[in-house]
């Protein structure tokens, strides 16, 4: 039995779900959001509380039944507060570039690297060599943050790179002298 998929989901003032077969859309101050769950999933409204039910106690449908309900969970915090990434730059040197729709990343290649933003993706700077990446979309903000990381990923001896905010990097020893 998902324990996650028991759980009800509160939905908050300013946020309207609207429920149209299997497809969940959720209106809020920051945007609009829209899914469509597995045929063998259905979902309530009772008030401002919903809830999953699954279709069968066959281990397929039991597996989707906590993801659909964190999926729509997300949705709903998603356009209520938002979520980001932090990123951070660590190097000689090392330092990005905000543009119109894209970040330009100067991380040691001979040329800059451009990336460009999706739909719905926000970068701001928060510091001297921090990034922060947000959106409505928690997967679409987390893809975003892991491409911009994979241009430059930490370097495992010196620890130089792109990394998540507080992201530990175990650095190797290196050559030892005889």
């Amino acid at each position: 039995m998902s324990r996650i998929g028991l759980k009800e989901i509160k939905v908050p003032d300013g946020v309207a779900v609207t429920i149209t077969g299997n497809t969940v859309q959720v209106k809020g101050k920051l945007g609009e959001l829209q899914h469509e769950l597995h045929p063998n999933m259905s979902i309530e409204q009772e008030d401002n509380v919903l809830r999953v039910k699954r279709g069968s106690d066959k281990k397929f449908d039991k597996s989707l039944h906590g993801m659909s309900r964190t999926l729509v969970s997300n949705m709903i915090e998603g356009v209520s507060q938002g979520f980001s990434k932090e990123l951070e730059l660590q190097g000689v040197g090392y330092r990005f570039e905000l543009k119109d729709k894209s970040v330009v990343f100067y991380v040691g290649y001979s040329n800059p690297k451009e990336f460009a933003l999706p739909e719905g993706i926000k970068a701001e700077e928060t510091g001297k060599n921090t990034l922060k990446v947000s959106g409505i979309d928690k997967q679409a903000v987390g893809q975003t943050a892991a491409n911009m990381r994979s241009i430059r990923p930490p370097d495992p001896y010196k620890g130089k790179g792109i990394r998540y905010r507080g992201e530990r990097i175990k650095l190797k020893q290196g050559k030892s002298g005889v």
